[in-house]
């Protein structure tokens, strides 16, 4: 796949994510796709599966892209991802075969305050807990 062709097609996934466009943000995925999700220890198989568990999901969602990186078949995503105005800083890595994502891994992290101890050693970044 042209990395030019997976960038675009993922813009186009998270902005249909961030919209609500359901059909749109899973035009991405092949028909036996799986989307693993480490943290929770679930695994959803196949686009309908994927599409559904999100569809269902009851809290408001907003997607805020920080980047993409990658090349061929493989991409990554950093985003926040926010649940009722609530942020939590996500991770996903995209596998394609044949054009469309076969595996998704998606990892997710709370926000929290920098130590003390390293205060003067730190800068704020937009995007950070608290800023």
């Amino acid at each position: 796949m042209e990395d030019r062709t997976a960038r675009l097609a993922l813009e186009r996934h998270w902005h249909a994510s961030d919209v609500g466009d359901f059909e749109m943000e899973h035009e991405i995925y092949r028909e036996d796709a799986v989307l693993d999700y480490p943290q929770s220890g679930e695994r959803i198989r196949g686009r309908h599966n994927i599409q559904q568990s999100r569809f269902v999901q009851p809290n408001k969602k907003r997607f805020t892209v920080r980047r993409i990186v990658g090349s061929g078949d493989l991409w990554v995503t950093e985003f926040t991802l926010s649940y009722d105005d609530v942020p939590s800083y996500t991770v996903s890595i995209m596998e394609f075969r044949d054009g469309l994502v076969a595996h998704e891994t998606q990892y997710f992290a709370d926000p929290f305050e920098p130590a003390p101890s390293r205060a003067d050693l730190v800068e704020r970044i937009h995007g950070s807990s608290g800023s």
